[in-house]
């Protein structure tokens, strides 16, 4: 886009305040990405649960100098303010009228549950270099994701491909009047964002108003309600309907279900082959969804087999993790292009690190010419701050002098790598962004610092959305705490504590004081609650502005005089844990009107008042939860009474969220919710599995029957048979009491048994007849088995499983 702020006003109905002839060629809505300023307007959109308004300071500091808004926030000098009755119509009116002005794109738009990011990135792989193409970034596709995607479109593009995507009843209606594509394409309908449609044909009709002006309609045709009601819908549009089954348009004739890897497709009745090594079914369904939709762009069956070869899988995701000499090494290796450059600058602004080091390789396959492209790089780069860039590669070294980082040059990965240039960085963030071609992988791992091939790989996406599925059950002004002990519950210390930071949670809790001051000592800014404060860390907690858990009159007493031997002359911010039937710590009903007569006579403050459920997971034990509830609410009343201020409360865990969402008070704690587990069914099915613990198969061996497996010879196989050993024992986190038939690992999506006893750094499986090799993949948990199913092996919970993965075992954090 390419607007001035007076035309943007005329557009959409607004108003300016200021300089009415200023720029606006992009706009963001997320302060906590801000990556560039220049040309940019910072909107501030207001939802029910947050306002953007509130972030307007923070933007105005970082550079911008053009706002959106539906108030004017503070009359700073040199801003121009464009004022709107409603942020989001404001940016929907904005790109309908932004794409009125290109009549001529051709215009592909893709909705359904599953497999619409996947299939857009595919389409852009195969006709970027035919077409000028714009794409809607990463899963942009919700009532404001659409509106931004289609303002990217400028006069050189010929094609645009857009997502749309929907979780309640109505909101199609309105993307569709925003946009409505001339090639509509329906991928996989299935559970997500369901939970809100009574029924599958109700979120199915729902969908298929996306496609209200499209000429031809694309859909999955194996699904028999999708076949009928598009087919009932839509009598007048070119239909074609993809899938396995023969009776769709297009169709899979042969090749999905054997151990060959070419595959046979039939489409309208003209056939063609090409081969495709993987061939899970939601992988051919994308497939055959990106063939009929390039027949429909004209691409020839010849040009079709040879973009599907050279399909590249969507590593849609950034990887963090711990390298050497005190470095973070993000890996975004995956994808290059200009867009996903911007993706990656979005994503290391969570990070705190002072010092930031790019290494960036030529950017290859696309349609731009070089002096074009590189100017518009080295202009990005330059506005991030960088120390140091590396720059590798034949084409982009020929560029260095655009980079205002000091810079070094290189021909390729090998001849950084020789340099030994790297075992200079130090305390940095080290950005690792490269085409597939130069074997980005070697550099990262001479720079990680573990090299264990068994990960735990954190999913923040997951992460949060489930805190955003449990925050959907609070009222707007409810604040919610993160539970970050035992190590995050074994995902990690101050990474999942600087990501719940840069989204804004309201407060960390930790058990001790230690785990407490290395979130501090790690850039952490958040209030943090120390939930069993030792006595002889007190002045550590002082000393790094912790709040520790109050919860007996000896506790109390110590930390007071603490306070006084340090002089500290501050309300000092402490919580009051109340006991209500637990049974484990704090304060009693008759210790109240004591507790506070002293605490009146005290220079400190009681940020919040607090207990624990013991049985909010336990169904049949509601009504024990709900007599805590009870006693705790009487008694909060008269605490607060006596202390004649209230502080805040809370009482529900994560289980409680769901269970006794009406009991929310000012805050509740969230822990093992934002995993992924949850005891409500309805809510289960909308969480996403945060955590996968996975190897690799490091050995495959033939054994005969009779043969023993193992130390102590416990396992006698029964037949002929393989047994593949991984490289994973109970050093790891795998208790010894899963072998022997009792657990069970996934390779290549079946389930597999261990056999034998499970030893210190290794484990042995059973993989019969599966066709797999040394350096396959071998997942511990994720959707199979789940975290859940593996803690049955283990006769536990999954607080334990995961609080018990040994720290040696290498943490990946990923960002899709």
């Amino acid at each position: 886009m390419n607007y001035r702020a007076a035309q943007i006003a005329e557009i959409t109905g607004s108003k300016v305040i200021g300089d009415a002839s200023v720029t606006v060629k992009n706009i963001s809505f997320d302060s906590r990405n801000l990556f560039a300023v220049q040309d940019r307007a910072f909107i501030a959109i207001n939802t029910s649960q947050n306002s953007g308004e509130k972030y307007i300071s923070d933007v105005l500091e970082r550079g911008i100098r053009i706002i959106i808004a539906e108030h004017k926030a503070c009359d700073k000098e040199g801003i121009t303010w464009i004022l709107v009755e409603n942020s989001v119509l404001f940016l929907q009116k904005l790109a309908k009228y932004h794409l009125k002005s290109f009549p001529d794109l051709k215009t592909v738009g893709i909705t359904g549950s599953n497999g619409k990011t996947i299939v857009k990135e595919w389409l852009y792989q195969c006709i970027y270099n035919i077409f000028d193409t714009v794409k809607s970034p990463k899963s942009f596709n919700s009532q404001t994701g659409l509106p931004l995607s289609i303002l990217q479109t400028g006069k050189k593009h010929e094609v645009g491909i857009f997502e749309a995507g929907i979780s309640r009843p109505g909101e199609m209606a309105v993307l569709a009047a925003i946009f409505s594509p001339e090639i509509g394409v329906l991928t996989h309908i299935g559970t997500a964002h369901s939970a809100n449609f009574s029924t599958e044909s109700e979120l199915i009709d729902e969908k298929l108003k996306f496609f209200k002006d499209s000429s031809v309609i694309i859909f999955n045709g194996d699904h028999p309600g999708i076949y009928d009601a598009v087919s009932l819908r839509y009598p007048d549009r070119k239909l074609v309907s993809y899938g396995l089954g023969p009776h769709n348009k297009l169709f899979v004739q042969s090749g999905w279900d054997n151990f060959s890897n070419e595959i046979t497709v039939s489409y309208f009745d003209n056939v063609f082959k090409f081969n495709l090594s993987q061939k899970d079914e939601a992988t051919l369904q994308n497939v055959l969804a990106l063939i009929a939709v390039l027949k429909e762009l004209q691409v020839s069956n010849e040009e079709i087999v040879q973009k599907l070869v050279g399909l590249k899988a969507i590593e849609m995701r950034l990887e963090s993790v711990h390298g050497v000499r005190g470095n973070l090494v993000v890996n975004d290796s995956f994808n290059l292009d200009v867009d996903s450059l911007k993706i990656a600058f979005q994503f290391i602004k969570e990070y705190k690190k002072v010092k930031k080091v790019l290494i960036l390789t030529d950017i290859i396959d696309v349609k731009e010419p070089p002096d074009q492209l590189y100017k518009e790089v080295a202009q990005l780069v330059n506005e991030q701050d960088f120390d140091r860039v590396y720059l590798v590669g034949s084409v982009i070294t020929q560029y260095h002098a655009l980079f205002q980082a000091k810079s070094y040059i290189y021909k390729d990965s090998a001849d950084l790598i020789e340099s030994q240039t790297l075992n200079h960085i130090e305390d940095s963030l080290i950005l690792l962004k490269g085409a597939r071609k130069f074997a980005i992988e070697k550099i990262k791992n001479l720079l990680e610092l573990q090299k264990h091939d068994t990960v735990l790989e954190v999913n923040l996406n997951a992460l949060l959305h489930n805190i955003n599925i449990h925050k959907a059950l609070l009222k707007p002004k409810t604040r919610m705490m993160a539970m970050v002990k035992a190590y995050s519950y074994g995902l990690g210390g101050y990474e999942i504590a600087e990501f719940l930071q840069h989204h804004h949670i309201d407060y960390l809790g930790v058990a001790y004081a230690d785990e407490g001051m290395d979130l501090r000592k790690n850039g952490i800014t958040t209030p943090i609650i120390v939930m069993n404060p030792e006595q002889h860390s007190y002045n550590a907690i002082i000393e790094y502005n912790l709040e520790p858990e109050i919860y007996s009159f000896r506790v109390l007493e110590l930390f007071w005089n603490a306070l006084n031997e340090l002089g500290v002359d501050k309300q000092y911010p402490i919580h009051i844990k109340l006991e209500t039937g637990m049974h484990r710590l704090g304060f009693k009903s008759e210790e109240l009107m004591l507790l506070a007569e002293k605490l009146n006579t005290m220079n400190l403050k009681v940020a919040s008042i607090f207990s624990h459920l013991s049985t909010s997971d336990m169904s049949d034990e509601r009504d024990y939860a709900l007599s805590q509830i009870e006693v705790f609410s009487c008694n909060t009343d008269v605490l607060i009474n006596a202390l004649g201020y209230r502080p805040v409360l809370h009482i529900l865990n994560s289980a409680g969220i769901t269970s006794f969402t009406e009991y929310q008070f000012d805050m509740v704690r969230i822990g093992i919710g934002m995993v992924g587990i949850s005891n409500d069914p309805a809510v289960k099915k909308q969480l996403q599995n945060a955590v996968v613990f996975k190897t690799v198969i490091s050995q495959i061996s033939h054994v005969k029957a009779g043969d023993s497996i193992g130390y102590s010879r416990r396992h006698i196989a029964g037949t002929d048979t393989r047994i593949a050993t991984i490289p994973v024992g109970y050093a790891d986190g795998i208790p010894r009491m899963i072998g022997n038939g009792k657990g069970f690992v996934s390779i290549n999506g079946k389930l597999c048994p261990i056999v034998g006893n499970i030893c210190m750094d290794m484990l042995m499986v059973d993989i019969g007849t599966l066709q797999v090799q040394e350096g396959s993949e071998v997942v511990i948990f994720n959707s199979k088995p789940t975290l859940e199913q593996f803690a049955e092996y283990c006769q536990t919970i999954p607080y334990e499983v995961l609080t018990s993965i040994s720290r040696r075992v290498k943490r990946i954090y990923i960002k899709n």
